[in-house]
């Protein structure tokens, strides 16, 4: 009988989990060494093209060191054996943390503020496409028991995995778009929420490949169709574990969480080039695709880059422990240790510097003239993803937040990218993604 393997790995710069493997029964004596790893791995495009220029050639050599609490099971299933999952840290030969290991990032941004005295509570929601299901497209209506039937086994199988594999599933819905669906995790702290993140997508994939089904986490399939986000929440706790996102009264944000989101919204259009990457994710950011259409704290509001989430009150719930803001102009082609990271660091320059809250819109954004949009604060986004990395070449603090090597990277990969797709049409443009993604 054949030995099961286990897949030590690491989400790069295009939010693909890649990595290498080794017999199961050898993963006790490699853990404290991993497995080899190259720095121009970091440079893979989406497409698997090498981005040119980047700043490793063929020099370095690295390794992967497995982190337990990051691991899970891919099932038997389709005639193929199970495997272990693993996400690993990407640290130098000696074992000192490797400067562009994109994990390693979030770590430093977390401690960072906890330095400050914040500790912050996360979860993302993740949305995706299920092709091949019976009768799609246009089968079920969106949200409803049939939607939700029509993906069975898959779906009960998925949750079922994740509660087994302890990463706390709260919620499986059927979405808006057709054969679009969502699952949602219990919130947790930020490193363990992004590794759940990468972990569910990777089961996700897989589980949809056993039932003979493709999924897809791509921000959109066509340029006029229902996207897919990544929306990130977040909850603030001070030392003492207090919560300190919403102030007494529960419709404003406290000074620090304001100060917090003030950040955010400073640096949004350097933040978009890490949380909405790709050459189409700007599609989405737009007004009607509930995803993200400006800059600007909005309660309740669904085209808001942050929305003030509702209080639960229900049953003597504490509505200060469920506050959370949502960070909504994120997809899966970012990968979540980094956009979680700088978002963390664009919070963190706003605590620091003591920013003024911004004002909570409530109100439709189409309902608000050019010259109110400015009085109330309202930013606007870049309109596509050269414009998202102008921004973020011009925001020296932003820049600042990870290794030159690391930026430089990133730029080139979808630089490269853009590149490949330099004639294509944008539904093209959409397929090439959602056919990896």
């Amino acid at each position: 009988m054949s030995e099961g393997l286990t897949f030590i790995a690491t989400c790069d710069l295009v939010a693909l989990t890649r990595g290498r493997s080794i017999r199961s029964t050898e993963y006790p004596e490699r853990r404290a060494t991993g497995v080899g790893w190259v720095p121009a791995d970091l440079a893979l495009t989406t497409f698997g093209d090498i981005a040119s220029p980047n700043p490793f050639g063929s020099l370095g050599d690295l390794r992967l060191l497995p982190v337990d609490s990051a691991r899970i099971t891919l099932p038997a299933g389709g005639g193929r054996p199970a495997t272990e999952l693993v996400l690993a840290d990407t640290v130098e030969p000696d074992g000192t943390p490797w400067a562009c290991c994109p994990r390693t990032a979030l770590v430093g941004a977390v401690a960072a503020l906890e330095t400050a005295g914040i500790r912050i509570v996360a979860s993302f929601e993740q949305e995706f496409s299920l092709a091949g299901l019976a009768g799609e497209p246009g089968a079920a209506s969106p949200f409803s028991i049939e939607a939700h039937r029509l993906a069975e086994p898959f779906g009960s199988e998925l949750v079922n995995r994740l509660a087994d594999a302890g990463l706390e599933p709260e919620t499986w819905l059927p979405e808006y778009g057709q054969a679009q669906y969502e699952i949602t995790l219990k919130p947790t702290d930020p490193v363990t929420a992004a590794d759940r993140a990468i972990l569910v997508r990777a089961l996700v994939r897989d589980l949809a490949l056993a039932h003979g089904l493709r999924a897809s986490f791509a921000p959109l399939r066509s340029p006029d169709g229902i996207g897919n986000g990544t929306h990130i929440h977040l909850s603030l706790w001070d030392s003492s574990g207090r919560p300190i996102t919403i102030a007494p009264g529960g419709s404003e944000l406290t000074s620090m969480a304001g100060s917090f989101g003030a950040g955010i919204l400073e640096h949004a259009p350097a933040l978009i080039a890490w949380t909405a990457p790709s050459v189409i994710s700007s599609l989405r950011l737009a007004p009607h695709r509930w995803s993200a259409a400006a800059a600007f704290v909005g309660h309740q509001n669904r085209e808001a880059m942050l929305r003030l989430c509702p209080l639960i009150t229900l049953a003597g719930a504490d509505p200060g422990a469920s506050a959370n803001v949502e960070y909504r102009a994120a997809d899966a082609t970012a990968n979540p240790w980094l956009a979680l990271a700088a978002i963390l660091r664009a919070g963190l320059d706003g605590l620091v510097r003591r920013l003024p809250s911004p004002t909570i819109v409530d109100r439709e954004l189409e309902a608000i003239d050019s010259s109110e949009r400015e009085r109330l604060g309202i930013g606007t986004l870049p309109p596509d993803m050269e414009s998202a990395h102008a921004a973020l070449e011009a925001d020296a603090t932003a820049v600042a937040w990870f290794a030159p090597d690391l930026v430089a990277t990133h730029l080139a990969i979808r630089r490269t990218e853009l590149a490949i797709l330099a004639v294509a049409s944008a539904e093209e443009r959409c397929q090439r993604y959602a056919s990896v993604i």
